[in-house]
């Protein structure tokens, strides 16, 4: 794949719109990112906003559900949306000569989706359907229990589903007032990539937009509430005991972002991770254990999870608070951080052979940062971490500090 060439811009009176040029991709990739999720719905039902991301596919004044599909998908394309704690974002995907269809498309859906009642009837179904299965999933639903544990009582810590009770409360007018408030917003991002020009895709894009967008201010900040964290647990009749550790972290705008990443990687996110090795390949306590950091804007999460043996916890916390108090007191061995780098910088390299990662990196790029990062400069601070950047990072997030802690399973 050529080298990407960057660009944006805010449209006049309008979102913020990023190209990544690839002069000889065959592909076009689009994506709308809607800077409002879960975290927005303070004082409104759980799942909101993912109830939206649905409907938007249920049909607009223009265009059946199935005729939203079949028009892409006859072409080749595809669309798909998801919806996080901090944004939604819709995409579409297909041959670069589809580009204009993919933005007709998806502008008719955000825009002009109906919402209509007997839609919504349905949809509720489908939502509710959803939410059964990640609950009856108990490595799926040990991550709700950890955002609760860690986040409550802000909206962050809610289902992005929500519950059924929740769901149940949406209404029409809810979803209406949902999209109307933030799909109009000026910091809505559009990010192409493709053989596109920045003016190309202006001049495709520009005649179907709404005619006002809004300034609005971003969701109430989380604030880390004073005492100890919470610790919750599910019994259920299940032979695997599901547990879950989360650390409040720095946000994504703090320069330690990039050590945080590769303290992940060292930790458990890795096949030669301390955590994957002493305890599933030396101590065959665990078949899945992991670890992963979660940034938003103002603060994070760094959690770790397991499925295990029930009788062998007590071990395998004992083994997982060891190797965290020794990177806080001695920070990485000879060659682990090296090691990490490499890891963290290939993954990024083959991240982006695909289209779609030069758009959602221009996208998510401008939503979090107002700026397309530099991947050369990403890069480069990727490679500058230090041990000591590493160790400090650790004391930071773990020292003195009792993680939120979730479980599942048989107590009996």
């Amino acid at each position: 794949m050529s080298s990407p060439t960057y660009a944006w811009r805010q449209v006049a009176g309008g979102p913020r719109l990023a190209v990544a040029t690839l002069a000889h991709s065959e592909c076009a990739a689009l994506s709308i990112y809607v800077p409002a999720g879960s975290r927005d719905e303070g004082g409104l039902p759980a799942g909101l906003a993912h109830f939206v991301e649905h409907m938007v596919f249920k049909g607009t004044a223009r265009r059946s559900a199935r005729e939203l599909s079949l028009e892409i998908e006859n072409g080749g394309g595809q669309l798909n949306a998801g919806t996080t704690e901090d944004h939604t974002v819709y995409e579409g995907r297909g041959e670069a000569g589809q580009l204009p269809v993919l933005v007709d498309v998806l502008t008719d859906m955000l825009w002009h989706a109906t919402f209509a009642e007997a839609d919504l009837a349905l949809e509720r179904e489908v939502i509710g359907e959803e939410i059964t299965m990640y609950r009856e999933t108990p490595s799926d639903h040990i991550a709700d229990m950890i955002s609760g544990a860690l986040w409550a009582p802000h909206p962050l810590g809610n289902p992005i589903s929500g519950t059924l009770e929740s769901v149940a409360q949406i209404t029409r007018r809810k979803l209406l007032a949902f999209r109307d408030l933030h799909y109009f917003r000026d910091d809505v991002v559009i990010a192409a990539a493709g053989p596109f020009t920045l003016e190309q895709v202006q001049a495709l894009i520009e005649p179907r937009l709404p005619a006002t967008f809004q300034r609005l201010e971003r969701a109430p900040v989380f604030v880390r509430p004073a005492g100890s964290p919470l610790r919750v647990a599910e019994t259920r009749d299940t032979e695997q005991l599901q547990l879950s550790l989360a650390w409040h972290t720095p946000g994504r705008q703090d320069p330690l972002r990039h050590a945080l990443r590769l303290l992940s990687l060292m930790l458990g996110e890795s096949a030669s991770s301390r955590l994957f090795q002493e305890l599933r390949e030396e101590r065959g306590l665990c078949y899945h254990i992991a670890s992963d950091v979660t940034l938003f804007h103002e603060t994070g999460a760094f959690e770790i999870s397991a499925g295990l043996d029930p009788d062998a916890r007590e071990q395998a916390l004992a083994c997982i608070m060891r190797e965290i108090n020794d990177l806080v007191a001695n920070g990485p061995r000879p060659g682990e951080l090296e090691r990490a780098k490499r890891l963290a910088i290939a993954q990024s390299k083959l991240a982006f052979e695909t289209t779609a990662a030069h758009a959602a990196w221009a996208g998510e790029g401008l939503l979090d940062f107002n700026e397309i990062p530099s991947l050369t400069q990403w890069r480069e601070l990727v490679l500058a971490v230090s041990d000591q950047a590493i160790q400090h990072a650790a004391e930071l997030i773990f020292s003195g500090r009792e993680p939120a802690m979730a479980e599942i399973g048989d107590r009996g």
